[in-house]
Formats: structure tokens, sequence, C-alpha cells
């Protein structure tokens, strides 16, 4: 993969936790999400591969940038989805199920986009709605130094070093099949959100990124 010296090179990732990853089977991992780099340093630094349902702009970028974006995205296997879509919206879960049930691993933002603020935000509730309904262990993942090595909303890339932590499994078993469960889903979600911040350094705050987003434009 042509990207990952220069990826490599600029971030000199320090892996902690890898064997927390199962070798074969079904597994979500769950990171917190800094920069638009978070992807392509867990694609890189996984013992498996690892696929997103990235946003369809990914895949149709001009330029230099665009084009070794688009590379990277359909070489690490990314699904495109667009969120502008309703039906494709809808259907992106499904395809997470189709994900585990070959066995493989999904990556999923839990905040659902980058932070705004370099907080940690309130975590949406898909993961753990498909962990619930699958079986597949949630592998909270912890991203430290992503921000400093690729800025939000640049293009910029700037040595440094950048730090990927896999934490241990969330023990979901006594709930498997509960995934229509929103009081629980909620309940599990904020306890992953929870180990992303205790693991972590960010400070965390109970509003969706989004609408801090929202707020700042």
């Amino acid at each position: 993969m042509l990207l990952a010296p220069f990826v490599w090179l600029f971030g000199r990732p320090v892996v902690e936790g890898l064997e927390n990853v199962p070798r074969e089977g079904a597994a979500i991992l769950a990171p917190n999400h800094l920069s638009f780099s978070d992807s392509l340093f867990l694609v890189l630094t996984s013992r498996r591969r690892v696929t997103f349902l990235a946003k369809s702009e990914y895949f149709t970028g001009r330029g230099l940038t665009g084009r070794c974006r688009r590379w990277f995205f359909v070489r690490a296997g990314q699904i495109p989805v667009d969120r502008s879509n309703p039906a494709q919206a809808v259907s992106s879960l499904a395809r997470a199920r189709k994900i585990l049930a070959d066995g493989g691993v999904w990556g999923i933002f839990p905040e659902g986009t980058r932070s705004p603020d370099g907080r940690l935000h309130r975590g949406r509730t898909g993961a753990i709605r498909v962990a619930l309904d699958t079986g597949a262990p949630v592998i909270p993942v912890v991203l430290r130094g992503t921000d400093r090595v690729n800025p939000p909303g640049t293009r910029i890339w700037r040595p440094g070093r950048v730090r990927v932590t896999f934490c241990p499994p969330m023990d979901l078993s006594a709930h498997h099949g509960q995934g229509k469960n929103r009081q629980l889903v909620r309940q599990l979600t904020d306890e992953l959100m929870q180990t992303l911040a205790a693991r972590g350094d960010q400070e965390y705050v109970d509003v969706y990124a989004a609408s801090v987003k929202n707020t700042v434009r």
C-alpha cells in the first residue's frame, strides 16, 4: 500500500493492546475521532483488515489528494455510503451486519463525525445495537496525536507521534439479542464512551459532535 510508508513516517505509531483484537471471527472496532487520518492509522495498525462504511465524498475527491484518498479507501476495502440518501443511511447497519456475518472486522466511529473541538462527545448507538444483534465483541480504540499529525479541516501533515490503544473488549454476552432495548443500548453506548474517555486524554461532554458543529457554523 503506497500510502503506508508516508503515514508511518509522519505518525510513527505506537501500538498498545493489539492482543485484544481477535485473530479471527467477527469484531467491532470503536475508536474516538479526532482527524481524517484516524481511519488510516487504524487500518494500518490493526492485525486484521478493517472495513469502514465511509462517506461517499471520500471516493469522489479531485486532485492529487482526492485520487490518493480514493485509492486508499478502495484498496482498503472501504464501502462508500451516501449520507444524504436516507435509503443508504438506513441500510448501512445492514451492511455492517453482513461484514460481521462473514467473520470480518467492522470499524465505526461512535461519535458519528470528527470532534469539532478536541473533546470526546456523546456516542451514537449503532455500534452497540449491531453488537447486541450479532454477538460480535466491541473493542474500544483510543487514538492520540492524529489531530496533530493531520490537523482537522486541513490537508497538512506534520511529523508527530500517534498512539493507538486497543482496549479489552466489552463483555456484552449477557445482553445478546437485545438490540431493540433502547434503554440498554443507550446505557452500553455511554459505557463505551466512558471507556474511551478513561483510557484517553479527552474531556467528555454529553453532547453530540454534530450538534456542536452546527452551532460553530
